[in-house]
């Protein structure tokens, strides 16, 4: 049983470091992870493709092809998890992993057992714990936007969206609000699976992406931006929003 828990979760780490790829190992196979390590861009967004892994752990300076071109190349074929490691202070990168496909990051150096939490948070996101599979809640339905937990599958008048793992999980929490203000704190903690730091901008980005996904610009569509607080998913079935 242990080892069809490792079989499934095989955990792909693309970074040039090598001494840095057998910490990160080490601490990923104390976990229950088995890993595979990769030391350039190319073999590894091959590996990316071609192998059976749940996540993959990129970083962005990589001799030849860098972090974002293999994920560029990831995001073309494949939804599979991407956590991307950035340097500390280089918020652009951030902001560029996000707009291309990241589902997190993480700035270097950085404490491992940050990383395993981070790699958990987002396997809860994209796979589930296993426990509650038998309870899935119902289509949710709002206006013109469907979204199936079950499938993971989201529509808008018919049309499946194209959505990471983040940005439907995105959606979901603002659907399962509508009407209602949900704060960008609580919505860094359920979907991104973190503490909230009023200088993370992560959240806002997933927001931007979801929104361009649905064909809509900040002052159209359902999901509007309330200032300083968050976000609201706007009741499109009726005048009403009910008493607060």
């Amino acid at each position: 049983m242990h080892n069809m828990k490792n079989d499934m979760d095989s955990i792909l780490v693309i970074d040039d470091d090598v001494e840095l790829c057998g910490l990160v190992a080490e601490y990923l196979r104390a976990e229950g992870f088995a890993v595979e390590s990769v030391h350039d861009g190319e073999r590894g967004h091959q590996a990316a493709l071609h192998g059976n892994y749940v996540l993959i752990v990129l970083d962005v300076m990589l001799p030849g092809m860098n972090g974002f071109e293999v994920l560029r190349k990831i995001r073309s074929a494949s939804k599979l998890p991407v956590l991307l490691l950035t340097a500390r202070g280089q918020e652009v990168d951030r902001i560029v992993g996000l707009e291309i496909g990241a589902d997190d990051y993480l700035p270097k150096p950085f404490n491992p057992r940050e990383l395993v939490a981070r790699i958990r948070a987002i396997l809860r996101r994209t796979l589930g714990d296993g426990t509650s599979s038998s309870s899935l809640p119902a289509v949710l339905k709002i206006g013109e936007v469907e979204l199936d937990p079950a499938t993971r599958v989201a529509r808008r008048n018919g049309r499946a969206l194209d959505l990471t793992s983040v940005e439907f999980n995105l959606l979901e929490a603002l659907l399962r609000e509508a009407g209602r203000v949900v704060s960008r704190e609580r919505l860094v903690h359920a979907v991104l699976g973190r503490k909230f730091s009023p200088y993370d901008r992560s959240i806002d980005m997933h927001v931007s992406k979801l929104r361009k996904k649905m064909g809509d610009s900040e002052d159209e569509g359902p999901i509007k931006t309330v200032r300083g607080v968050g976000y609201i998913f706007a009741h499109e079935r009726g005048a009403g929003e009910g008493a607060g």
